[in-house]
């Protein structure tokens, strides 16, 4: 791989390269909806660095009992940093249990701090951090976290070890984890340290990767959980295989409230999408000498992915069934056979790579062509890694008072024709209202009949786009946005957004998210799947996701002594 960055990274490109996609098909929801797990999703981007700068994790406390109470004590050691990760783990309950964010009720709890941590923040730490909403972290503290047991998963595999034989594979890859993270808290929430406050060069600088850490010890510490149950129940007990170690991941669940993130972060949107973009664009401009090594590795990636889809035991509601991917993927490797085997086609095509995407992609569901994109970024590391380490950006609004009205139209006419294009005056244009439950201060969607009384939550961004044109018919082309604030005030906030994403293509997805045909989990889908990089995700009701983060991902002993890059896409180990 390095050869091939080497070869790739930096060659000029010639007329008529590859460039990144037209917004208008990717920010429709259903083509967000399908964007696929790469090398710029948080948690691989975060296992990117921890294997190449062999992160240590190393247990240094453990003081849990027979029925799980107690506390342990982890430390990350990294070059630029160590991070203490205290845990507090409770007996078993079944009441209160929800994978909502509304739960009381957890099998274990725990923080994230800048280390080493005083005895007096470990102590402050487990005080507080079981109050949560009524808690406060320590000043070193990024995240606060908590997870439960599977249902399933768990016991089975306590029972097994303690009876000496490792748990069934097919129960452990039909849920494919032993813990599900019910809450990764950071950013200032609860006290903890504002993500913006963080120098530039600190190890956890990029967006989430403070939160996807914490996930990874949610595994780490499951995996320990059950060593240590199975002892209490026998002595005796072996440990799980190393290979069902790194094939089980941590759960996930999601909801609206990712809707309500990608209104509030737009920046962050535009910077990811746009750097995964730029990878693939650099991926396709491969050329000359680069392309046959190229080739070859795309088609040992697309092998691995064809492999993990047909092994694939979960069943989808609305997206297509991993068994149809991994034929069409099939389909996309025997292409890449045939590519390599016509060395004319190999020389005539300026971008041979760029030549066969587009020339298969209308044969491919939309979820396949994405899984071949992200593995294309697989091709130029060096290019991907650049990329992801600048994803952090100044979200902050401004207005331009001084720019003309004239200018502001086009702005609107040349960037969100999209919204132009909606017809908001039917009455199932706004059937919804976002508002936050009162019991639960969750994310809700209802129609707007029945919460007439809602404060909306969410951006009705094309009417705020219309309504807004439609104002500036009053004005003078000449005029300038300050003297149309003053008169027309409760356009501030949506004229700032506009003119301080103005030229960015990626930040909004055209979407009327009041419409009774806007689906919630397309977006959702695209947050889980595309920028956290959770597999598996199985969708219900038209507004959940349920899903695996560090699905094969290496183990802490793995990371020591350098561990293998490709391990994604995990094929369910032989035992």
């Amino acid at each position: 791989m390095s050869a091939l960055h080497a070869v790739t990274a930096d060659q000029p490109a010639l007329p008529g390269a590859p460039v990144p996609r037209d917004p208008r098909l990717l920010m429709q929801p259903a083509r967000l909806a399908a964007l696929q797990p790469s090398r710029l999703s948080a948690s691989r981007a975060l296992m990117v660095r921890a294997i190449r700068e062999r992160w240590s994790i190393e247990l240094i406390g453990w003081d849990i009992d027979a029925k799980s109470k107690g506390t342990a004590l982890y430390r990350i050691t990294t070059p630029g940093g160590i991070f203490d990760f205290p845990v507090y783990s409770f007996e078993y309950r079944s009441e209160g249990r929800t994978g909502r964010i509304i739960g009381r009720t957890w099998d274990m709890m725990g923080a994230l701090l800048e280390g080493p941590a005083t005895p007096d923040e470990i102590t402050q730490t487990g005080r507080e951090l079981p109050k949560l909403y009524r808690g406060r972290a320590t000043p070193r503290t990024l995240v606060w976290c908590r997870a439960n047991r599977s249902s399933r998963a768990f016991d089975h595999t306590v029972d097994a070890l303690a009876n000496r034989r490792q748990p069934e594979l097919a129960e452990l890859a039909q849920v494919g984890y032993l813990m599900r993270n019910t809450g990764l808290d950071g950013n200032g929430t609860f006290g903890t340290r504002s993500f913006r406050a963080l120098e530039p060069d600190h190890v956890l600088a990029p967006p989430l990767a403070a939160q996807m850490l914490c996930a990874y010890m949610m595994r780490v510490f499951a995996i320990d959980l059950v060593h240590h149950l199975a002892r209490c129940a026998n002595p005796a007990a072996i440990e799980l295989d190393v290979r069902l170690q790194r094939f089980v991941g941590v759960g996930n669940g999601s909801a609206l409230g990712l809707v309500l993130f990608v209104n509030n972060h737009p920046h962050l949107v535009d910077r990811w999408l746009g750097a995964r973009e730029e990878a693939i664009a650099a991926a396709k401009s491969i050329c000359g000498a680069a392309v046959v090594p190229a080739l070859h590795r795309l088609q040992d990636l697309v092998g691995r992915a064809i492999v993990f889809r047909a092994e694939d035991r979960m069943e989808y509601e609305a997206f297509a069934p991993s068994d149809e991917i991994a034929e069409e993927l099939r389909g996309v490797r025997d292409a890449i056979a045939m590519l390599l085997a016509d060395p004319e086609s190999l020389r005539n095509a300026a971008y041979p790579i760029a030549a066969m995407c587009d020339q298969i992609e209308p044969r491919l569901h939309a979820e396949s062509f994405e899984t071949l994109m992200s593995l294309t970024i697989e091709l130029v590391p060096g290019v991907a890694d650049k990329l992801g380490a600048n994803l952090a950006v100044d979200e902050e609004f401004t207005t331009d008072p001084a720019m003309r009205v004239k200018d502001l139209r086009a702005i609107l006419r040349d960037e969100y024709a999209w919204a132009f294009a909606l017809d908001l005056t039917a009455p199932a244009a706004q059937r919804f209202v976002w508002y936050k439950s009162e019991n639960a201060e969750e994310p809700r969607r209802g129609p707007l009949d029945e919460v007439e009384w809602a404060f909306n939550l969410g951006l009705d961004l094309p009417r705020l786009i219309q309504d807004l044109d439609a104002a500036l018919d009053a004005f003078a082309s000449e005029a300038s946005v300050a003297r149309f604030l003053l008169a027309a005030p409760r356009f501030r906030a949506v004229v700032a957004r506009i003119q301080t994403l103005a030229g960015r293509l990626y930040h909004s997805p055209h979407m009327n998210m009041m419409g009774d045909d806007f689906i919630p989990v397309q977006i959702v889908r695209m947050m889980n799947v595309g920028l956290h990089g959770i597999d598996k995700t199985r969708d219900f009701l038209g507004r959940n996701l349920r899903g695996i983060l560090f699905h094969g991902a290496p183990t802490p002993a793995d990371l020591l002594a350098g561990a293998d890059p490709d391990w994604f896409y995990p094929a369910e180990p032989v035992l």
